[in-house]
């Protein structure tokens, strides 16, 4: 039985490195940061839980097409995805992602709108924690989700991250 690797590549961009990670279906991960011991390990455990595997390998050959829309994406020729994707979670966790995919470029809502949306209107929190846990920031934009109040929430790279794509998509938060 062969042991399944995911392929990533590092991608330079203007909110830092990223590792882009495939398991040869599509893009699966993105990650802030560079593939260093922290980020590895941190990876790993992820992989080990979705797809039983700790084994990765740079190789871009999986992830040229995605890398090439981040770069129209921060370039500002690109507003919509189409990546193929990868996506492993909860149920829950992808009926979520799903919404959020669907967030228009240049506009934000909260997670009570979320909840609308997946007619889940009570489970703000779980829709908050599926938000946080999304393993395709940026692409899925999870960073177009504010507080109902418009104020800025948490974002998993950051908020000086979620600032700088909210502007440049055009939103002043």
């Amino acid at each position: 039985m062969s042991v399944l690797t995911i392929q990533y590549m590092e991608l330079d961009s203007p909110i830092g490195p990223l590792v882009l990670a495939s398991a040869g279906s599509g893009l699966c991960h993105i990650e802030f940061g560079r593939f260093d011991e922290l980020t590895a390990a941190r990876l790993q455990s992820w992989s080990e839980r979705w797809y039983g595997t700790r084994d990765w390998r740079k190789d871009e050959a999986d992830l040229r097409d995605p890398a090439v829309q981040l770069k129209e994406y921060f370039h500002g020729d690109r507003k919509r995805f189409d990546v193929q994707l990868d996506l492993q979670g909860t149920p829950f966790q992808l009926k979520v992602w799903d919404a959020l995919g669907r967030i228009p470029y240049g506009t934000v809502c909260s997670y009570k709108d979320i909840g609308q949306t997946i007619d889940s209107v009570k489970a703000v929190r779980a829709i908050g924690g599926a938000n946080n846990q999304n393993p395709i920031p940026v692409i899925i934009p999870c960073h177009r989700v504010i507080g109902a109040d418009g104020s800025m929430v948490g974002y998993g790279g950051g908020l000086e991250i979620k600032s700088f794509l909210l502007q440049h998509e055009g939103i002043t938060v």
